[in-house]
Order: C-alpha cells, then structure tokens, then sequence
C-alpha cells in the first residue's frame, strides 16, 4: 500500500517535462500510458488532468494525443458511472440526507439530463467524481450519460491539447491564449460548482 501511496505522491508532484521524460521511457507500451493517466484520473481527481493532456499532445503529437487522452478520460468517467450504478443501491439517498444541500444537482440531473452532464464535461476543474458517481445513481438514462460525456470531453480534451501542443516553442500569444483558456474553464467550473452546492 505505501508503494501505491508514494507512486501517487510522485505523479502529483510531477510537471509536464518530468511527465513526458516518464512517459517516453515507457514507449514500449505504445499509447497504454497515455491512456491510463487520464483513466486513472477519473478515480483520483486530485492527479493533474491538464498536465496529463498536455504531456499526450507533445508525446504522441495533436490528434494521437488528444485521441489518446479522450479514450482514457472517457472510459474513467463512464467505468465510475457503471460502478455507482451496480454498487449504489441506497446510497443515493444516503448521500443526499448527509448533504443536503446537494439535492438540487441531483434533481438538476433527473430533470436536464444531457444539459449538465456536458456542460461539466467541457471543465477540466469540475469536481468529475462527484458528477459521475452523482449519474451513476440517479436515474439518468445510460447512453445520454454517455454521449454528454464523450462530447464534453472531446471539447475539454481538445481545447487543451490544441492549446499545449508543442509547449516547447509557444509564442507570447499562445502563452495568453492559454492561460486565458485555463482560467476561463476554472472559472466556469467553479460557478457551476457554487451553484449547485457541488463541495
């Protein structure tokens, strides 16, 4: 278990040239690590999405790092979904009565379905456990879940990747571009965030 631990703390602290010096030393396994860090974010969303993203597009080039990154973040968010959906049972109601200040992103999702699911998607700062656990057990239709997923990600996902793409030789204006980006996806995120008690 404290390998486990201490693998995790090393890959928090990791920046994007530590990442893709790692991830090129895995290039036997072809695409598999660059899938499974966007995969495993879905599980452990303290680990850096965008350093992942980022690492991906200068690794395995735009498309290929963005296809990458898409797959894995999608299969994770959907895997959490379908282990909310088989596990949850009661939970649900449990989750609700201890915060319930929480029911009306629950009702949000009943009622809108696709509409919030998306629109949390297209955030890479948006709490995505506490969403896809939230669909999981509500009773939201399996396939809307997954299409809203699959379409929000691609536009987080791409944004970011196109954004990061060869960060090597960025121009000034890209350099503003993209933290305008960044902050303009967190802030969205945090709003939507506030306003549906998402803590």
């Amino acid at each position: 278990m404290s390998l486990i631990q201490e693998w995790i703390s090393k890959l928090k602290g990791m920046n994007l040239q530590d990442l893709q010096q790692t991830l090129e030393s895995y290039s036997a396994f072809g695409p598999l690590p660059g899938i499974l860090l966007p995969f495993a974010e879905a599980f452990l969303p303290f680990l850096p999405l965008f350093v992942f993203i980022a690492a991906n597009a200068n690794i395995y080039g735009l498309w290929l790092g963005f296809l990458f990154s898409w797959i894995g973040a999608s299969a994770g968010a959907i895997t959490v979904f379908w282990l909310a959906r088989k596990l949850g049972g009661s939970l649900g109601t449990r989750l609700q009565k201890r915060f319930p200040r929480a029911k009306g992103f629950f009702k949000w999702i009943e009622r809108r379905g696709f509409t919030p699911i998306f629109l949390l998607a297209c955030f890479p700062f948006s709490p995505s456990v506490l969403v896809n656990i939230a669909s999981g057990l509500s009773t939201l239709p399996f396939r809307t879940f997954v299409i809203a997923v699959l379409l929000g990600k691609a536009v987080m996902i791409f944004s970011l990747s196109l954004l990061s793409f060869n960060i090597g030789s960025l121009a000034p204006w890209r350099i503003a571009v993209t933290g305008a980006v960044v902050l303009l996806m967190w802030y969205g995120g945090k709003r939507l965030e506030a306003r549906y008690q998402l803590k």
